[in-house]
């Protein structure tokens, strides 16, 4: 099979650090071009906007879209009504209505969309998923806390609508959780926590229980310095499991039983060329969902300010 060639649209930390090593390790992939306002990729095609980019005499079959999520969805209905694949970095979109337009225009162009939850593809998560698939779970607790100095320096448009503030790190949690747990859960009661200055909360607390009323707590801080804090808990008749690291890391009763490099980013290329190369799309929205709610039912609470 020839290698999908790829652009690239969002020259920014997230695609420096991860997405463009990630696909250089993928075989069946490679970057082609490359669009961004204030960045480039060395050595390739670069254009200011993804309409420069498809407009130019450069073959592309697919995109990635690396932009903050206030912008993704003009983007990917530009690229999926140009007839490209479309990968999406998480979230796939400032809400959860404006996908189902993409979900139509992937089908009457017959490409892939892919909607990306790359932490679903660390390396202790499947093996957390199997362990859970015939517990007795009893409760579930997240503890998602970091240090968004580090993770989002001088990236304002977190802090605005649509930018997600905490749940950007919390969604991630979110999409392990909905990927290992057996059934489907909702949310109970949300209290989040804004800067006075800012619109976007800085830390939140959520209260779920899933269809048979097992209660999951979650636990979302962006203020959070030294070691940083990425758990999921789960407490069932077959013990207590712990995925830490961001799910990199699998222990039972306090002994690790998996540890492996972290490698999201090279599994959702890989997940990406298997679905272009079936044909099938891929957009699961539960941990958008979960956020909306969150918002739909937060108690809001103001916070000294963030500079």
């Amino acid at each position: 099979m020839t290698d999908i060639r790829l652009g690239i649209v969002g020259v920014g930390k997230i695609a420096r650090d991860q997405h463009i090593p990630s696909i250089a390790k993928t075989d069946g992939i490679s970057i082609v071009a490359s669009a961004s306002r204030h960045a480039f990729v060395e050595g390739l095609p670069q254009f200011r906007s993804l309409a420069e980019m498809l407009a130019a005499d450069v073959e592309i079959d697919a995109v990635s879209l690396c932009t903050p999520p206030q912008v993704r969805h003009a983007d990917a209905l530009l690229a999926l009504k140009a007839g490209k694949h479309v990968l999406l970095e998480k979230p796939p979109g400032a809400t959860v209505s404006e996908i189902d337009p993409l979900i139509d225009a992937a089908r009457s162009a017959g490409v892939s969309l892919f909607a990306t939850w790359h932490s679903r593809f660390a390396p202790a998560v499947e093996p957390a998923r199997a362990w859970a698939a015939d517990a007795a779970i009893e409760s579930v607790h997240v503890e998602w806390k970091e240090d968004v100095r580090h993770w989002h320096p001088g990236q304002d448009w977190i802090w605005e609508p649509g930018g997600l503030g905490v749940f950007d790190p919390g969604i991630n949690a979110l999409s392990i959780v909905t990927a290992i747990l057996p059934r489907k859960m909702f949310l109970e009661r949300s209290t989040l926590s804004f800067p006075a200055n800012r619109a976007q909360p800085i830390a939140a607390s959520l209260a779920f229980r899933d269809s048979e009323g097992i209660p999951v707590t979650a636990e979302f801080d962006w203020r959070q310095t030294g070691p940083q804090t990425w758990d999921v808990t789960i407490l069932a008749d077959k013990g207590r499991l712990t995925l830490s690291k961001g799910g990199s890391v699998l222990s039972i009763d306090g002994t690790v039983v998996s540890e492996e490099p972290d490698a999201e980013y090279a599994g959702i290329y890989r997940r990406f060329v298997d679905l272009v190369g079936s044909g099938r799309s891929d957009v699961d929205l539960s941990p958008l969902a979960h956020v909306a709610d969150a918002f739909l039912l937060g108690r809001r609470e103001i916070v000294e300010p963030f500079l």
